[in-house]
């Protein structure tokens, strides 16, 4: 049994990932940088119909600490952004960067800061 949306269905669907080197690319080089105290992110409106929803990509380079912490980092953004996607207008591209203070933030600065990127991109 394909497990696409998690097991209790509120993971992240292919659909809604950037998979390929080339999306994470597009989204560096041609979006807008939306820094902040918890990530960095990049925002690229894509041309694609709006249906097709929002796709979100995460990197940490390995200067960010072990697997362990790039992976935490990550998970506790990936959920902060999961909860709030919905909400994200149209066929936007969203890379986020982690920085090493998500790692002891509380989760309602992470939401705020969450809160905070879906408006920025909104505007765009």
């Amino acid at each position: 049994m394909p497990r696409e949306g998690g097991a209790n269905g509120y993971g992240f669907p292919k659909s809604s990932r950037l998979l390929k080197p080339s999306e994470f690319r597009n989204t560096y080089q041609n979006g807008i940088r939306v820094p902040g105290r918890l990530f960095a992110a990049f925002c690229l409106r894509r041309e694609e119909p709006a249906g097709a929803g929002p796709r979100v990509g995460f990197t940490a380079p390995r200067a960010f600490g072990k697997a362990v912490q790039r992976n935490r980092a990550k998970r506790r953004i990936r959920e902060a952004l999961r909860v709030r996607l919905g909400g994200v207008n149209g066929a936007w591209d969203i890379v986020v960067n982690p920085r090493r203070a998500v790692l002891t933030a509380t989760a309602e600065e992470l939401r705020r800061e969450v809160e905070r990127l879906v408006n920025q991109c909104g505007k765009r």
